[in-house]
This record gives structure tokens, C-alpha cells and sequence, in this order.
């Protein structure tokens, strides 16, 4: 029996050694990484800092060129049911013609909102916010969920909720 053990001892000194310069040579090859790559982002890291640290100059603001707000009689809404009460979509809609607006697509939601939400298509946030006013819905959001050319047309999407 001894003479296996003497013949395994060996074979476990040479694995030790063999994994004590494997680790050497791994933390050599870290140090070397750090030393080599660490710098130029150390470098980047430190710029991103020093300019979120400064304020940003301010120069004479250029009068922004707002779109002018488009007239009711111009701006289509697309009226959804969201809260499965059968009529409801059409009742909203006879709510959005009143108020001067063209009616767009009636129909159903894909699913049941909770809350009443006015979606608008991009360049078209004033008059989603003023709807929303004239309608007394709370919540206006850009497009979500929804592709402008699902709109076939209308700028604005009434979902009604529950």
C-alpha cells in the first residue's frame, strides 16, 4: 500500500506546482490588463465626470419655432372602448365630434384600460394636451403601443377606460 502512495505523491506535488504558476501567471496577465486598458478608461471616466461637474454654458437661446396648434375641425381623433361597455366608444365619440374635432376609427381597445388615456402621434403633443383639457382626461402620453400607420390617419387616439 505504501508503494501506491508514494507513487500518487508525485503526480499532487506536480499538480500543486503546476496550479501555483497557472495563478501567477494569472494575476501577472490581470496586472498587465489593468496597466494597459485601465488608463485610457480611467482617463474616459474621469472626463464624463469633470463635464457633468461643470454647468453647461448657456448662450442666448434661439426662439424655439413652434409649430402653430392645429384647429379642432383639422386635428383627427381615433376613439377606442378600453372598458368593455358596449356603446361606450360611439357615446365618446358623439362627445368628440361636439367638441369640434373629426372622428377618426371607432372601435374596440385590444384590452381593458383602467384610466381614460389621450395618445398623440409625434409633432402633434399640444393638441393631444388640448384635447385631453376639452375631453377632462388626465393622462396624455406619446404614442405607445400603437404604430402611426395603425392611426390610418388621425392624429390623436382616445382610449376610453373604465
Amino acid at each position: 500500500m505504501e508503494h501506491a502512495q508514494d507513487l500518487i505523491r508525485p503526480w499532487r506535488r506536480a499538480t500543486i506546482a503546476v496550479s501555483a504558476v497557472a495563478a501567477l501567471e494569472l494575476l501577472l496577465l490581470a496586472i498587465v490588463g489593468i496597466v494597459t486598458f485601465g488608463d485610457p478608461v480611467l482617463h474616459h471616466f474621469s472626463e464624463s465626470a469633470a463635464s457633468a461637474a461643470t454647468p453647461p454654458q448657456r448662450s442666448a437661446p434661439a426662439p424655439a419655432a413652434k409649430k402653430p396648434l392645429l384647429p379642432r375641425n383639422q386635428v383627427s381623433v381615433m376613439v377606442l372602448n378600453g372598458n368593455g361597455q358596449a356603446g361606450a366608444a360611439h357615446a365618446a365619440a358623439d362627445r368628440v365630434q361636439a367638441r369640434g374635432y373629426l372622428l377618426g376609427n371607432v372601435g374596440n381597445a385590444p384590452s381593458i384600460t383602467p384610466h381614460s388615456v389621450v395618445m398623440f402621434r409625434p409633432g402633434f403633443a399640444a393638441e393631444g394636451r388640448r384635447f385631453a383639457r376639452d375631453l377632462h382626461v388626465r393622462i396624455v402620453r406619446p404614442l405607445d403601443g400603437m404604430r402611426p400607420s395603425q392611426l390610418l390617419g388621425a392624429h390623436l387616439v382616445f382610449i376610453l377606460g373604465t
